[in-house]
């Protein structure tokens, strides 16, 4: 979405040749297919280790950090590989598309029209706040230390990059469309002036 956002405010000429069908096809596969050797490497390193005294994950579901709590062996090639694929799954996707928007944010800042301007950044402000809340949130849980990481902080930050997140989703891009804006004035303001039951 960043460079779909990035071609079409700072390259909007190009767009069509640039973001044709196969651009895309190749876009979705490289994201989905570089998904699978990280996931088999990371089982592998977690269930080749030796696991001993309570099988119980102290978690809402099965994470390789609540996992690694449970084997009683050295786990610190599991760990490297943790941070591994947390800087190159995590962190550079996330430098990727703060650069994009900054690129954006220079080209938006160029525009004449003060319209042109507000309708970039409102199209773009609401994918940003997305992306900062699964990211930061993501990060802050896989790039911490492991002495640093408690039971129930874990479960807390979970919960967020995988509930919070993709709930406000819908809720944060609707919003930019101006019926259901009017709409929650309306709800609002209804509220507010009727009476106490």
């Amino acid at each position: 979405m960043a460079y779909d956002r990035y071609v079409a405010i700072c390259h909007p000429l190009h767009y069509v040749a640039i973001m044709e069908r196969r651009s895309c096809t190749w876009l979705v596969a490289g994201s989905w297919l570089s998904g699978i050797p990280v996931s088999f490497i990371q089982t592998t390193l977690v269930f080749t280790s030796p696991f001993c005294g309570p099988n119980k994950i102290d978690h809402f579901f099965c994470d390789v950090a609540p996992v690694l709590r449970l084997v009683c062996a050295d786990t610190s090639r599991n760990e490297m590989s943790n941070i591994m694929v947390t800087v190159v799954f995590l962190a550079t996707p996330f430098t990727l598309i703060l650069t994009s928007y900054t690129c954006i944010i220079a080209t938006v800042l160029k525009m004449s029209s003060p319209g042109s301007r507000h309708k970039a950044f409102s199209t773009c402000s609401s994918h940003l706040v997305v992306v900062m809340l699964f990211y930061g949130s993501g990060m802050v849980m896989y790039l911490r230390p492991r002495s640093s990481h408690e039971p129930e902080n874990d479960k807390l930050l979970s919960l967020f990059y995988t509930v919070v997140t993709p709930m406000l989703n819908p809720v944060i891009y609707s919003l930019r469309n101006e019926e259901v804006k009017g709409a929650l004035r309306r709800r609002v303001a209804g509220k507010r002036l009727s009476p106490l039951q």
